[in-house]
């Protein structure tokens, strides 16, 4: 029934296999694929006809984890998984940004890659075996893929590079990098990194590069084995098409990318092409069919920006090729928010406004590995007023995600110790303008924003993107690139850091790959560029404001006994929720009976540690304490003296005079100031009031033994 074809490696010491021919098989490819215990089902469809009309490759990437595979039910009311988790979305852009670049050009079939999560060990990260399993499927499907793709997470701890590390050695390592590639060339890197030098991170990305080669080996031998035959692809020859679009168009286009502004720039660019068209489609009789020519020039676009950097070494805004474009920052942007900052760099703006919050504000994230809670959250929104259009306004997709969480990575090294700083902190990243890399703006206004806010970053971070322009052996690296130069050129290599080092890295490649030459010389001009834009950023603001600020909560911790926890709690939460509601405070009680108490006036906070104190805390014998009558009885009277604990006054200790009755000398209700002589047999507490100077406080007790003393003497 089954033809099942198998490799078998081992690889960062664990066994992986490679098997097809048992599951899915009405699939175009299908790969079950296992590291150690874990183990994912990938496939591939592709559809057999082109989709009509459109001048892109249609491929959809979409990764699924099952609760499941880690023996676990999902949360919820519904019990079954729903939309994708970001997690499961940053998966899916990582398997798909190495892929698309190597699907051949031309290929307009519906392709989707869907790759599900079956089971997890909880040691072997499903992420990485997900993009080996997905690159196997693509190369046994007979899609047009000029793969295969191999791919590595790579950790850097004591000095050394560990390939493929378990969960617990993620814990405690400097890096955190995935690189993905051919068997000669880097298409991908994505990373998070503790300020490590430029030299180290190229390492890492060389080391991951090196070890994923007997992946790519082992898919090479099962492709031999049951690969489906390449199915065909009609490639136009559109030499006589681009030849009558340079004649037309070139001298317009030249000039287009002439212009500085965006907008006077596009406007030029959609001339050239409406007088390309109408010169070559319009009529009864058109010279070419008009969707080629559109799909014409947008090549001859590429080539006539690529032409004049690579010939002069100027930009189409006139810069060179490591000049970064004009920077304006600026803190305590809005009023009444906790930390606020706008980052302008040319035309890419971002207003990133700061909020903290309490434990209560904290994320659960629900995973295979477990729920934890997440303190630092960044949340990047790019409206469509950014780029001058209209467009669809909704939750949050990849791109956003993407670029958030590549942000988040940047700044979240720099963050304080939780414990140092007990606040859950969160950044907004609202784009108003974009031109090129606003996800790197999101880093250095998010930077400010923070240190604005009082957050005490140990040093600001900034972040700057390269592009690529790549032709033959000729090359140019460029700083800080335009929208223009993302779109036509061959690299998008985002670089965050500080001054000490780099805390994050994305590359993605859209041609075959690059070398270490040209990684290297990215990573050297990036760290000059990083370097200028701290120092823009510095004339805002160097580091932390010493304060909060005014709007944002102040949170206080103290530690009571873990056996008083119960008590401060109360009878199904009584007492602490009569403490929030009367001090106005927020109160979050850890199971180590660490207490922390939040409010933005600081006489609640001082309210409701009080209470705290006076319910965990004990009295101390002999030390006097204010109090007032509760209740009187023919023997005494009882009194709460510290928080709610009573105690009993004796008929005898009410007063220095004989007393004939209790209520003679006190009242319920009353004020008085007791003496705390002990607990007799029975645990009970002993107080007198005949100690106490009722109207000074006074320790007649203790007073009067100071004066025999010294009468002795």
């Amino acid at each position: 029934m089954f033809d099942i074809q198998r490799e078998e490696i081992t690889w960062g010491g664990a066994k992986l296999t490679l098997e097809t021919g048992r599951i899915a098989r009405q699939a175009d490819g299908a790969v079950l694929a296992t590291l150690g215990e874990t183990t994912v089902l990938a496939t591939v469809v592709s559809a057999k006809e082109p989709k009509p009309g459109i001048d892109f490759l249609p491929l959809t990437v979409n990764y699924q984890e099952k609760a499941y595979a880690a023996g676990r039910i999902p949360g919820g009311y519904f019990k079954r998984e729903g939309r994708p988790s970001e997690h499961e979305t940053l998966v899916s852009r990582l398997i798909d940004r190495p892929i698309r670049p190597l699907i051949v050009d031309g290929w307009r079939n519906d392709t989707q890659i869907i790759v599900t999560v079956l089971t997890h060990d909880l040691e072997n990260d499903p992420d990485i075996l997900s993009l080996v399993a997905a690159s196997a499927a693509l190369t046994l499907s007979g899609v047009p893929f000029m793969g295969p793709v191999g791919a590595a997470r790579v950790a850097y701890a004591n000095g050394e590079y560990i390939l493929n590390p378990t969960s617990a050695q993620r814990q405690d390592t400097a890096l955190d990098l995935v690189v993905a590639g051919t068997n000669d060339a880097v298409l991908m890197v994505e990373s998070e990194a503790r300020e490590l030098s430029e030299d180290i991170m190229l390492g890492a990305v060389v080391f991951g590069h090196k070890a994923f080669q007997p992946v790519i080996e082992a898919i090479i031998r099962l492709a031999e084995k049951a690969a489906k035959e390449p199915r065909d692809i009609a490639v136009d020859d559109v030499s006589e098409i681009e030849k009558a679009v340079l004649e037309v168009g070139e001298a317009d286009l030249r000039a287009a990318y002439q212009l500085v502004d965006k907008q006077q720039r596009y406007g030029a660019v959609d001339a050239a092409k409406t007088k390309v068209l109408a010169a070559l489609s319009d009529g009864e009789n058109p010279r070419f069919d008009a969707e080629k020519v559109k799909a014409v020039f947008k090549e001859v676009q590429a080539k006539i920006v690529r032409w004049n950097i690579l010939d002069t070494g100027t930009r189409i805004d006139g810069r060179d090729v490591k000049t970064v474009r004009p920077i304006l920052a600026q803190v305590g942007f809005l009023p009444r928010t906790h930390g606020s900052a706008l980052f302008t760099r040319g035309e890419t703006q971002a207003i990133v406004v700061a909020t903290l919050g309490t434990g209560d504000d904290e994320q659960f994230i629900d995973s295979l590995e477990g729920t934890r809670k997440e303190t630092f959250l960044l949340h990047y929104n790019f409206p469509p007023y950014s780029v001058g259009e209209t467009g669809r306004m909704g939750s949050p997709g990849r791109r956003e995600i993407g670029h958030g969480k590549l942000a988040w990575r940047a700044v979240h090294p720099l963050l304080p110790l939780h414990h140092e700083f007990p606040y859950t902190i969160r950044a907004v990243s609202e784009i108003t303008e974009s031109n090129g890399s606003s996800s790197m703006a999101t880093v250095c206004g998010t930077s400010l924003a923070l240190m604005d806010a009082g957050v005490p970053l140990r040093r600001p971070v900034a972040g700057i993107a390269m592009g690529l322009i790549l032709e033959g052996e000729r090359f140019a690296v460029l700083s800080d690139i335009l929208g223009d130069e993302d779109h036509l050129g061959d690299m998008d290599f985002k670089v965050a850091g500080t001054d000490s080092g780099i805390t994050a890295l994305q590359m993605d490649i859209k041609i075959s790959g690059i070398t270490e030459e040209i990684m290297r010389v990215a990573l050297d001009q990036a760290r000059a560029g990083r370097l200028h834009i701290l120092g823009e950023m510095g004339k805002a603001l160097t580091s932390a404001r010493s304060e909060l600020g005014e709007y944002a909560p102040r949170i206080e911790t103290l530690k009571i006994p873990q056996d008083k926890i119960r008590e401060v709690i109360g009878s199904g939460g009584k007492v602490i929720r009569e403490i929030v509601e009367k001090t106005g405070a927020k109160i979050d009680i850890g199971d180590d009976g660490t207490v922390k108490i939040a409010s933005s006036d600081t006489k609640s906070i001082t309210a409701a540690i009080n209470w705290i104190r006076s319910i965990a805390a004990e009295p101390e014998l002999n030390a006097i304490y204010e109090g007032t009558v509760v209740k009187t009885a023919d023997f005494g009277a009882f009194v709460n003296f510290f928080g709610a604990r009573d105690g009993l006054v004796h008929i005898s200790q009410l007063s220095a005079t004989r007393v004939a009755k209790v209520t003679d000398v006190v009242k319920e209700g009353q004020k008085v100031k007791v003496k705390l002589l002990g607990f007799d047999d029975r645990g009970k507490v002993r107080l007198s009031m005949k100690a106490v100077d009722q109207e000074t406080g006074e320790d007649l007790e203790a007073s009067q033994k100071a004066e025999n003393d010294k009468q002795a003497d």
